[in-house]
C-alpha cells in the first residue's frame, strides 16, 4: 500500500502530537516495511527527531511546490488533494485531529487520530476563537474518515458523546512511548545529567507543559507535607501559570525545593525518571498520558490524578487521587517514598503492564485498520 500521512506535527513539532505522529510513523515503517510511507508536510523544518525516518528506504517527504509554497496552510488543507493522487495514495491518515477539506470527493480512505476533546470538556482552557476552529476541525474529521482512531477509550466516549459518530467507527489503539524509555541508563549517564540539571538527590517529578489543567500547583502543595529533604522537579513548556506556581513556592517558603527546568534534551530525559524517587502526573484532563508509560517503563511508581484516561495509562499498578485533594496527594507520596516494598510492588506491577503498549502489537493495529479499509 503506498499511505499517506499529515505529517504537519512531526516535521514541527517537538513534543506532544509531534512525538505521537513520529512514533505512529517509526514502528509502522518499521514492522511493515513493504508498504510506502509518504509524509505531506507544509514546510521543511530542520528536526533531529526526524533523522530516523530519513533514513529509511520506505518512507519518503512530500511538501508544496509551485504556488502553493506560498500558501502552506491553505495548500495542506485543500491543494494536498492533487498531490495526494499524483503519488498515488490508498490511505490518507490524519495523525493530528484533522483532515484536508472536500477529500471525499477522491477514491482515497481516510482515517484520523483523535487525541483528545478536552476543548469541549474544559473550555475555560481555551480561547473563544480556538474552541470554535476546533470544533469545527475536529467534527469535520470525524464525520469524514472512513475510521477514527482514538487513543483511549475515554476519548472514544467523548467522540461519541459530542460529536455523536456511531461505535463501530471507532477504534481505540494506544500510544507506546519511545524506546529509549526501556533502555538501561549507566550509572555514568545518570550522574552526567545530575550534575547537568543540579538535580536533588531524593525528588518527585512531573513532566508536561506547566500550564493550569495540568495542575502543577496540586503537587507544589502536596510538597509542603513532604520531608524537607524530597525536592519536586518539573519538565515542561512554560506558560504564566509557572509564575503562580513560583509565587506559591515564595509565600510557603519552598523555593529551595521547587526546581522548573523548561529546555531538557530529549535523550537526558530517561536518567532524569529513573532519578526520580516518584513520578506525580494530577492533570485535571487528558487524552491519554504518555508521560505516565514513560515513567512505568523506567521503573518509576506513579501517583496521578483520576477522572480521565490516566487510569487507562497508569493501570491497575499506579495509585489515583482526586485532582483536587492536595493531603490524598502528599499522603500517597509519603507512602510510596517511606514504604520500599510498596515501591518495589509497584515498579515491578507498572513494567508488566507496559507490556501491552508493544510497538509491534500497536503497529499490527493500525495495520488492520488500514487494511480493513483497502479491500
Amino acid at each position: 500500500m503506498n499511505i499517506g500521512f499529515d505529517a504537519k506535527r512531526a516535521v514541527q513539532n517537538h513534543t506532544g502530537l509531534g512525538n505521537y505522529s513520529r512514533y505512529i510513523l517509526e514502528i509502522l515503517s518499521a514492522h511493515y516495511p513493504d508498504n510506502r510511507y509518504i509524509l505531506f508536510a507544509p514546510k521543511r523544518k530542520p528536526n533531529d527527531r526526524l533523522g530516523i525516518l530519513h533514513e529509511r528506504t520506505n518512507v519518503a517527504f512530500a511538501y508544496p511546490s509551485g504556488l502553493s509554497k506560498v500558501l502552506p496552510a491553505i495548500w495542506r488543507t485543500i491543494f494536498i488533494r492533487k498531490d495526494l493522487k499524483k503519488k498515488g495514495i490508498d490511505i490518507f491518515h490524519g495523525l493530528s485531529n484533522e483532515l484536508p477539506v472536500g477529500i471525499r470527493r477522491s477514491n482515497i480512505k481516510f482515517v484520523v487520530s483523535i487525541h483528545d476533546l478536552i476543548f469541549m470538556r474544559y473550555p475555560e482552557f481555551y480561547k473563544p476563537i480556538d474552541r470554535a476552529i476546533y470544533r469545527w476541525k475536529f467534527r469535520q474529521a470525524c464525520r469524514i474518515a472512513n475510521k477514527i482512531i482514538a487513543i483511549s477509550e475515554c476519548t472514544k466516549r467523548d467522540i461519541q458523546t459530542f460529536f455523536a459518530i456511531p461505535e463501530d467507527k471507532i477504534a481505540v489503539v494506544y500510544q507506546g512511548c519511545h524506546p529509549q524509555f526501556q533502555q538501561t541508563v549507566s550509572e555514568e549517564k545518570k550522574q552526567e545529567v545530575r550534575e547537568r540539571y543540579a538535580l536533588p538527590r531524593r525528588y518527585i517529578l512531573s513532566v508536561g507543559s506547566i500550564e493550569p489543567r495540568k495542575n502543577l500547583l496540586l503537587a507544589a502543595k502536596a510538597l509542603r507535607e513532604l520531608a524537607d529533604d524530597i525536592h519536586l522537579v518539573a519538565i515542561g513548556k512554560s506558560t504564566p501559570y509557572q509564575q503562580e506556581i513560583e509565587r506559591y513556592a515564595r509565600q510557603y517558603g519552598l523555593c529551595s525545593r521547587l526546581h522548573i527546568l523548561n529546555s531538557v534534551s530529549f535523550a537526558d530525559l530517561p536518567a532524569i525518571y529513573k532519578l526520580s524517587t516518584v513520578f506525580v502526573y494530577p492533570s485535571r484532563f487528558e487524552g491519554f498520558g504518555i508521560p505516565i508509560i514513560e515513567a512505568l517503563s523506567c521503573g518509576v511508581p506513579v501517583v496521578a490524578s483520576s477522572g480521565s484516561c490516566l487510569e487507562e495509562a497508569g493501570g491497575p499498578a499506579s495509585i489515583y487521587v482526586h485532582p483536587d485533594d492536595a493531603n490524598a496527594l502528599a499522603r500517597q507520596l509519603n507512602r510510596i517514598i517511606n514504604d520500599k516494598q510498596l515501591a518495589r510492588r509497584m515498579q515491578e506491577a507498572g513494567k508488566e503492564y507496559v507490556k501491552q503498549f508493544d510497538h509491534a502489537r500497536i503497529a499490527s493495529e493500525i495495520l488492520r485498520i488500514y487494511q480493513s479499509l483497502h479491500l
